[in-house]
């Protein structure tokens, strides 16, 4: 099945717990940093099988311009940027959907709804960002 590329967006990745970004120096290496710095941007694209591969925005080959990947061997070891073929299966990673909870502001209707929920009942509760009473009268 040939791969082609569908999108990309240029992207830092960062540790959850200790806050460090992943970065690759000149040599193809990769290492975290406490800082965020050029050498923390990746190219991300997602192919069409859902894949993502990452690449460095600032460092490929000399000669050839091939792009320098991010890799895991099978045993979870970081691979040289310049050893990682796009093509190869130890680059490409399945994207983890984030969780953000995202707030709905509150217009004008919602608010005079609340107000008149609170003169005719007790307390109101909350589902789904509509006023319910708690009455079931």
């Amino acid at each position: 099945m040939e791969q082609s590329q569908a999108s990309w967006l240029v992207v830092a990745i960062q540790g959850v717990k200790a806050g460090f970004y992943i970065s690759m120096n000149a040599e193809g290496f990769l290492y975290s940093s406490e800082m965020f710095t050029p050498e923390c941007k990746f190219k991300e694209s997602v192919f069409e099988n859902y894949y993502v591969i990452y690449s460095s925005t600032m460092y490929r080959q000399q000669e050839s311009g091939r792009a320098w990947f991010l890799g895991l061997t099978k045993e979870g070891q970081v691979m040289k940027g310049n050893r990682v073929k796009k093509t190869k299966p130890s680059s490409h990673f399945v994207p983890r959907p984030i969780e953000v909870c995202m707030y709905k502001e509150p217009s004008l209707h919602d608010i005079e709804e609340k107000q008149r929920s609170r003169k005719s009942s007790g307390t109101p509760t909350m589902n789904g960002g509509k006023v319910v009473n708690q009455d079931s009268t």
